[in-house]
């Protein structure tokens, strides 16, 4: 088993291999961090791992955008996720490659990241200014049939989104190309169906690539009919989400 230490950014989201992730930095321990993949040589990636917040377990101080330095008892990488950090966080999170990491005047951090690999959490080191882990990459195997489900999860997808946005907005998938490579397939679509944390986390750690689109498959399908009995729904950006606060 080859593993690889990383820092470690806990979210209260879940992030997707291929997937765009936009950050707002200002606690101090991810600052930290940010500084630190700063002295990273320019030619080389700046990677981080995120990993999902389990429930019962706060990613800020307080209300996002409205960092309060008095909110947390405790203070250090460990702030607000106890005395065994690992309980806290989901085991199966994504490798983050910072494209952009911008500093503000107040030492505040704008990042734009991308995901990268899926990997397994092994232990979590809290004796530095953050946490950081040691992680296992895995691998994203196709399983049986990814090919035919792709084109299936793609179909649903579609009549979801017109659900979604309501029959008198135009459907979000008009003019778009959608990828029909399986694996971005799944990971697409994983990030864009309006699903709670753990519903995604399930689709990220699931065993391989059409094991995903099945469960996808069954999602989408179950979505949409709830959907299509719901009286009105206002048009939803599924493909772009908030920036994390961290």
């Amino acid at each position: 088993m080859t593993t690889v230490r990383l820092p470690l950014f806990p979210l209260n989201s879940v992030l997707f291999p291929g997937l765009v992730l936009p950050l707002n930095i200002f606690e101090e321990r991810y600052r930290a961090m940010m500084r630190d993949l700063l002295k990273t040589p320019e030619d080389a990636p700046r990677r981080f791992a995120v990993v999902a917040i389990r429930d019962g377990h706060e990613v800020a101080p307080s209300a996002p955008g409205m960092p309060d330095a008095t909110a947390l008892s405790r203070r250090g990488p460990t702030a607000g996720f106890g005395d065994d950090p690992a309980k806290a966080f989901h085991t199966v999170g994504c490798v983050a490659d910072a494209a952009t990491v911008r500093e503000r005047a107040d030492g505040s951090f704008e990042v734009l990241a991308t995901g990268t690999t899926r990997v397994r959490l092994h232990s979590v080191d809290a004796s530095g200014a953050y946490l950081t882990a040691e992680l296992e990459e895995l691998p994203e195997d196709s399983g049986d049939g990814a090919g035919a489900l792709a084109e299936g999860v793609l179909r649903a997808f579609r009549q979801y989104q017109k659900r979604l946005a309501g029959a008198r907005e135009r459907s979000l998938s008009s003019g778009t190309e959608l990828p029909d490579e399986p694996s971005v397939v799944s990971y697409l679509v994983a990030a864009a169906a309006m699903l709670d944390v753990p519903a995604k986390q399930r689709l990220l750690q699931a065993p391989d690539t059409a094991s995903r689109l099945r469960d996808e498959l069954k999602l989408l399908r179950a979505e949409t009919a709830i959907i299509r009995n719901l009286p009105s729904l206002p048009a939803s950006e599924l493909t772009r989400g908030p920036t994390s606060l961290n």
